[in-house]
C-alpha cells in the first residue's frame, strides 16, 4: 500500500458502512484495507464488491498496516468496539450517535488520550448544502437580526424495521436524526449556548422508542431555535424556516428549493384587509407586492470527501480534526436534556 495514503479499515458493512467504502474509493488520500462484519451475509456482500474481508475483528486489529478504523455498527456497540480499536493503538472514526450517553462518550475520550490516538465522529450532515445555506444567511445577517430558526426533517414511513426501533440498541429519532440537527444548530450558532429547552417526544408508530420529537431552544438576545423530527408526516413542512427583522427565508427540501423575501419599503405599511367567513383582519393581511422583494438563496457548495481528507491530515500531518470531541459532547448533553424535558414535561435549563 501507498504509505502516503491513510490506510483504513471498516467494522460494519451495512448501509452506512457501504457508504463509507464508496466515499473512500473516491479519494486519493485513503486506501481501504478491508472490512469486518459479524453478519455473514454482509461479509459476502463486501467480498462480492471486491473488498477484502477479514476473518474476525481480532484479525483486523492485528493488521499492522491498518492505521485507522471506521465504526459503522448499531449504536449500542460503538463503545466496546471503539475501546478495543483504540486499545490496539489504532485511530477511530465512529458513526453517530457516537454513544448512548455522555458517560460512554467520556470513556471513549479517556481511552483515546490514554492510547494517544485520534478519536472523532462522522458528523457528515455538516456538509449538507441546505444547512450551509442557512448558516450563510445567519452569518451574513442579510435579513437583519435573525430571531427565529426552524429546522425540520419529516418522513411518513415510521422508523425503519431494524435495530433503530429497539431501545436496547440505541434506537429512536432523537439519537438517529436529532444528533444531526442538533449538531447543525450548535455549529451554526457557534459560541452561543442554549439557555433552555422544552421537548416533546412522540410514539405514534412505536412504543419502545421515540419516533419523532419537537425541541424548542431559547438562546440569549431572544433567539429561538426549533428542532423537529417526524416519521408520520404525510405532508412535510419546510426543511428550514428563518425569520429576521427585515425578511424571512424558506428552504423546502434538501435540493434547496426556496427563496428569501425582504421588505423593500418600510414606509408603506397599509394593506388590503383579508375577509374571512366571520369577519376581516388587516393585521394579518399580506404586504402589498410593491413593499417586498424576492431574492434567490445564496449559492453554497461542499465536498463530503473533505471529511476523510482531514482524517488523513490529522494522522499524518498533525492537523486539527474538523469534528472535535467537545462539540460532540455538547450535542450529547443537549440530547440528554431533551429526554429529561420530555420525561418531566418541563423546561430544562442548560
Amino acid at each position: 500500500m501507498d504509505n502516503k495514503k491513510l490506510n483504513i479499515a471498516l467494522i460494519g458493512y451495512g448501509g452506512m458502512g457501504s457508504w463509507h467504502t464508496k466515499t473512500l474509493s473516491n479519494i486519493d488520500e485513503a486506501s481501504l484495507c478491508g472490512i469486518w462484519d459479524i453478519d455473514p451475509v454482509r461479509r459476502e456482500a463486501a467480498a462480492a464488491d471486491g473488498i477484502h474481508v477479514y476473518g474476525s475483528q481480532q484479525e483486523l486489529l492485528a493488521d499492522e498496516s491498518v492505521e485507522a478504523v471506521t465504526i459503522a455498527t448499531p449504536n449500542d456497540t460503538h463503545l466496546p468496539i471503539a475501546l478495543a480499536v483504540m486499545g490496539a493503538g489504532k485511530h477511530v472514526v465512529c458513526e453517530k450517535p457516537v454513544a448512548l450517553g455522555s458517560d460512554e462518550l467520556e470513556q471513549m475520550i479517556n481511552c483515546a488520550k490514554k492510547n494517544g490516538v485520534l478519536f472523532t465522529v462522522h458528523q457528515n450532515r455538516r456538509w449538507d448544502e441546505d444547512y450551509l445555506t442557512v448558516k450563510k444567511l445567519y452569518d451574513q445577517q442579510i435579513m437583519g437580526k435573525i430571531f427565529n430558526i426552524e429546522s425540520r426533517v419529516h418522513g411518513s414511513r415510521g422508523i425503519p424495521g431494524d435495530w433503530r426501533n429497539q431501545k436496547q440498541h440505541g434506537g429512536g429519532m432523537v439519537l438517529d436524526w436529532g444528533v444531526h440537527l442538533l449538531d447543525q444548530m450548535t455549529m451554526m450558532l457557534k459560541g452561543r449556548k442554549p439557555k433552555s429547552v422544552f421537548a416533546q417526544l412522540t410514539n405514534v408508530t412505536n412504543e419502545a422508542v421515540d419516533d419523532g420529537f419537537r425541541a424548542l431552544f431559547q438562546f440569549d438576545d431572544q433567539l429561538t431555535f426549533l428542532v423537529e423530527v417526524g416519521t408520520s408526516n404525510f405532508i412535510s413542512m419546510p426543511r428550514w424556516y428563518i425569520q429576521g427583522e427585515n425578511g424571512s427565508a424558506i428552504i423546502h427540501d434538501w435540493e434547496r428549493n426556496g427563496e428569501i423575501v425582504m421588505v423593500s419599503d418600510w414606509e408603506k405599511r397599509d394593506a388590503v384587509p383579508v375577509v374571512t367567513a366571520a369577519g376581516l383582519t388587516k393585521t394579518m393581511a399580506p404586504r402589498t407586492d410593491e413593499t417586498v422583494k424576492k431574492y434567490p438563496l445564496p449559492e453554497v457548495h461542499s465536498d463530503i470527501r473533505d471529511f476523510y481528507r482531514n482524517i488523513r491530515a490529522c494522522i499524518h500531518e498533525g492537523a486539527q480534526p474538523l469534528i472535535r470531541q467537545d462539540e460532540v459532547m455538547e450535542v450529547m448533553k443537549i440530547m440528554e436534556a431533551i429526554f429529561r424535558s420530555a420525561e418531566q414535561n418541563c423546561v430544562v435549563y442548560l
